[in-house]
């Protein structure tokens, strides 16, 4: 059963599930082999916008018997955002705005989650922030959160949920709609 709590710090992304229980084949976690960390006095590497362009896209997909769907515009201006929902027995469980930015010769992802009647969860002027710690062609790791472009139809996004010192990753699959 997953709960409230083992949401609570979600590096990307914050999930409150409002008690559901999910089965054990559904929560696709593992280790954090597909994440890394901007270490104490590291520098996120150079990179523009225009190198995570291939994150455009509709993007659908289904984790904790429910469904997910993330929206990313293109480039424009160093930047590109995007939203996410979850949605779970016919009910919106929650909602994320995204920027994804060029800040300081790198990039970096700032999100914002809201209820499903759109109160803020953060306080008003507060966001979590990811910055980069590594990119290549089909890849963008950010600190606890990683975007990796299987094929041009399929997305995958790994993200570091930490519950009682334990940290597990937890990987979202997205296939582009069209």
């Amino acid at each position: 059963m997953l709960t409230a709590k083992l949401f609570r710090f979600y590096l990307g992304l914050i999930f409150i599930l409002s008690s559901q229980t999910v089965s054990a084949a559904n929560e696709q976690t593992n280790n954090v082999a597909n994440t890394m960390s901007l270490q104490p006095g590291m520098v996120s590497p150079k990179a523009s916008i225009a190198d995570v362009a291939w994150i455009t896209g509709y993007w659908q997909g289904e984790i904790w018997g429910g469904k997910i769907e993330e929206i990313w515009s293109a480039p424009l201006a160093g930047s590109m955002m995007a939203s996410f929902k979850f949605a779970a027995d016919q009910q919106v469980k929650f909602y994320e705005i995204i920027r994804l930015a060029e800040q300081d010769g790198s990039l970096t992802l700032r999100l914002k989650h809201f209820s499903a009647e759109l109160t803020g969860w953060e306080e008003k002027d507060d966001y979590m922030e990811f910055k980069l710690v590594k990119i290549t062609d089909n890849e963008a790791y950010f600190d606890g959160y990683t975007y990796r472009l299987v094929s041009p139809n399929e997305l995958h996004v790994f993200v570091v949920i930490e519950d009682k010192g334990e940290k597990t990753e937890t990987k979202f699959v997205f296939k582009q709609k069209t």
